[in-house]
């Protein structure tokens, strides 16, 4: 099993920081230079690799999504801010060393923050070498990892994705012969529920509630690979979003801070073997970790809360969401699918 590149510790980026301030010789490269490489191939050849794809029907229990016939969970988790969390929200809590106080603005909407040192868009996603896996060449596998570092683009960072619109191309991706994702689709942009929910795969905001502060969108994260079912070629990103806001309408410049961890394992199936659409993955499970994006939410949009609108301090799990050496699963072993919890900082 090849599972190709590893996150970069928090601790090791301030190291990279510091020693890159001060000069010091033999200072860690930035970790984000292969990223820059396949966002501007992605640009220069926009094409998509050979095709693959099979088909893994959803299903809840308890909060849990099984995609059938591959074990996939699926699932959503939020954890929103109380009022004595401001602070926190604000700077590092909770284990996360210190930072610079005061508040964020539109020209600085990630002060306080640890995003404030993370990379911004793809430069921020850890991407790993490509050698021949599965049914895959050395090239194939390269295209295959392309293919799914734009997914996260076209899924979480496309503008007009972030604004509410359709992530068209991010669905164009996804194998249509996989039915029950198709059904799934089909109904959680008009009609979202806790079941349908866009925001387990999408990054979106109702564009008369809030916008971006800014273009910047800050990451930090990785993609990873192995072979998987029947020589597939099995990809894993899991990648932290940080989306800086400002409310829709009206003058205030104050900001708010939704982070989403995201993992998503997509199969690049061998067409010998699955039943597929060439161009296309198939989900193999897909679920996001989300602070301030809105708790017991099922409008489809993340709802990031405003000074104003905070709400009673939630009793549930005490989170960090900058926090990334735990695994998904260890994150959410302990936690339901409905519990809102609350964030040590956003």
């Amino acid at each position: 099993m090849d599972k190709g590149g590893s996150a970069i510790p928090d601790e090791e980026w301030e190291r990279f920081l510091r020693e890159a301030e001060a000069g010091t010789s033999g200072a860690p490269e930035e970790p984000s230079a292969r990223a820059r490489m396949v966002a501007q191939r992605l640009r220069e050849e926009p094409g998509p690799p050979l095709g693959r794809r099979t088909r893994q029907p959803p299903r809840r229990r308890g909060g849990v999504w099984y995609v059938v016939g591959l074990l996939a969970v699926v699932v959503l988790f939020v954890v929103t801010l109380g009022p004595g969390r401001l602070a926190g929200r604000l700077g590092f809590d909770g284990g996360g060393g210190s930072a610079a106080s005061g508040q964020p603005t539109p020209d600085d909407p990630f002060k306080g923050s640890p995003a404030e040192h993370w990379a911004a868009g793809t430069a921020g996603i850890t991407m790993p070498s490509a050698r021949a896996t599965g049914w895959m060449s050395e090239k194939q596998v390269a295209e295959a990892l392309d293919s799914s570092l734009a997914f996260l683009v076209d899924s979480s960072l496309d503008p007009a994705v972030l604004r509410g619109e359709r992530p068209v191309k991010a669905i164009a991706a996804l194998n249509p012969e996989q039915a029950d994702v198709k059904r799934y689709l089909a109904s959680a942009f008009d009609t979202p529920t806790r079941k349908n929910d866009p925001l387990l795969l999408f990054s979106r905001f109702d564009p008369s509630y809030a916008r971006l502060a800014g273009d910047v969108i800050r990451t930090r994260g990785e993609i990873t690979y192995r072979e998987g079912e029947r020589g597939a070629v099995e990809v894993t990103a899991d990648v932290t979003f940080v989306y800086p806001l400002v409310r829709a309408a009206g003058d205030s410049d104050e900001v708010a801070r939704t982070i989403a961890r995201r993992e998503i394992v997509m199969s690049w199936d061998d067409p010998d073997e699955v039943i597929i659409e060439p161009g296309t993955f198939s989900l193999r499970s897909y679920r996001v970790d989300s602070a301030n994006g809105g708790c017991d939410n099922t409008t489809g949009y993340f709802v990031p809360e405003f000074e104003k609108e905070r709400g009673p301090s939630d009793d549930g799990t005490r989170v960090d969401p900058y926090e990334r050496s735990t695994s998904m699963d260890e994150r959410m072993r302990d936690r339901d699918a409905a519990e809102c919890g609350t964030a040590t900082r956003s």
